[in-house]
């Protein structure tokens, strides 16, 4: 290779925490050499960042692995596997993918450079820890695209359990960051020129629970961060329902900068199938939580997660997340089919197992459900008002275009006067039509 740049290729699957871990390994690398590549043909390291929240991702990083060692064959290229796919598998990889040079886990990417390094004279490396690599992550700067939003994860792991879902194996338990390591990440990210950032964790608002101090909350956090002054927007993701607190309300309703948006994964509208997916509420507490936040926060958009076909879900409790929808007022709503995982309990429910047609029909029923009331959803802004940010602009049909979003996370559309200044700048739009997917107006 010479003494030229080395270029690493990494793809993302899965959720934004792993976009976020992606930005970290980018950063850690780039201490030891490393560019990043858009080009998978120029890259000598290529890295596979994976999900193991369902079958399917799994079987794309596998199907990744697979063309990369084809590559492998005719190019002198080192392939590595991360994140959560890589926690659970670990050495069950190379009976795979043999021709994997370096698997490592969620909790060691700040192991990296020593890892690297052995791959220079061994094969098949694997390092999974089963708890937090101690490294001083304040020593690399995360790589990250460039936009107006920058995330920034707060929490790691999850303590809750839930019989389908396999983050607290792969992740580990819950683990709150330093509030003052979150305040300065934030602050480095604003100097960098980021307008906004999105505070992540698998539970955000179980934020510094584990510190054990009765004082560090998700609310305090975001007190801190609005102090920041270039910050415009803040948001977070993702809600466990009953971790809401009366405090946390009421800071989104009071901080102008945070986003008017909670995205509170209900999973389903059925008590009894919540009681088997282990979920700590009933259908009236998760409907009492949502309702709680719109008489406090004017004009806010709630969101949620549902998983049709549970093993032993009757077609009665699948209507029951129907209703639901319409109930809390649910503005959208991300769904997919049950996917058993290793190592979760409701994996071994195989007797109960839902056919793959049953699966298919309810996922297509309550899909179409979500895209119906994300209209009604939209519709409701019709000659309101709301403050947008502007995340870009384009010509169509020979009238200026502003896209952006909203402070209650509406996609927004717009016609107006103005160039490519305005973009990372708060503007006023009448809401004139609503859509599916997003809302049309005038800036005013």
């Amino acid at each position: 290779m010479g003494n030229r740049q080395k270029l690493v290729y990494i793809e993302t699957l899965g959720c934004q925490m792993n976009k976020s871990d992606s930005e970290r390994i980018l950063g850690i690398l780039s201490s030891i050499g490393y560019d990043e590549t858009e080009e998978l043909r120029d890259a000598d390291l290529l890295i596979v960042n994976t999900c193991n929240i369902r079958q399917l991702s799994a079987d794309k990083a596998y199907s990744r692995l697979g063309r990369w060692g084809q590559m492998k064959e005719h190019r002198d290229i080192k392939i590595a596997i991360c994140g959560c796919v890589a926690q659970q598998d670990a050495e069950k990889v190379f009976k795979r993918a043999p021709y994997v040079d370096l698997v490592f886990g969620t909790h060691n990417i700040y192991e990296l450079p020593n890892l690297i390094k052995r791959t220079e004279t061994e094969t098949n490396v694997c390092s999974i820890h089963k708890k937090q690599f101690e490294a001083d992550e304040t020593a690399f700067t995360p790589v990250r695209k460039e936009g107006l939003n920058a995330w920034i994860p707060i929490i790691e792991g999850c303590d809750y359990f839930c019989t389908y879902c396999v983050v607290p194996y792969v992740r580990g338990r819950q683990r709150s960051r330093k509030i003052e390591d979150i305040i300065q990440e934030a602050k480095n990210v604003v100097k960098q020129g980021y307008k906004e950032i999105t505070l992540l964790g698998q539970t955000v608002d179980s934020y510094g629970r584990d510190f054990n101090d009765g004082k560090t909350t998700l609310a305090l956090l975001l007190r801190e961060l609005a102090k920041i002054e270039e910050l415009l927007r803040i948001r977070f993701v993702t809600s466990y329902p009953t971790d809401i607190t009366d405090e946390l309300i009421e800071t989104v309703r009071d901080l102008d900068k945070v986003y008017k948006y909670f995205h509170i994964p209900m999973q389903s509208g059925s008590t009894e199938v919540l009681n088997r997916m282990k979920r700590r509420y009933t259908r009236e507490e998760y409907l009492n939580i949502c309702n709680k936040i719109r008489s406090q926060v004017p004009n806010v958009t709630i969101t949620s997660d549902f998983i049709v076909g549970f093993p032993g879900e009757t077609e009665e409790q699948f209507q029951e997340s129907m209703t639901i929808i319409d109930e809390a007022q649910l503005d959208y709503s991300n769904t997919a089919s049950y996917s058993p995982r290793k190592q979760t309990p409701a994996a071994t429910w195989k007797a109960d197992y839902i056919d793959h047609p049953t699966k298919k029909r309810r996922l297509q029923i309550i899909n179409a459900k979500v895209k119906d009331y994300s209209l009604h959803s939209n519709k409701k802004y019709e000659g309101k008002i709301l403050e947008t940010i502007v995340e870009g602009i384009k010509i169509e049909n020979g009238e200026t275009i502003l896209t952006g979003r909203s402070i209650n996370e509406k996609i927004v559309h717009a016609k107006g006067d103005f160039d490519e200044s305005v973009i990372g700048t708060l503007v006023q739009v009448k809401i004139t039509e609503g859509s599916h997917w997003c809302v049309k107006g005038e800036v005013v």
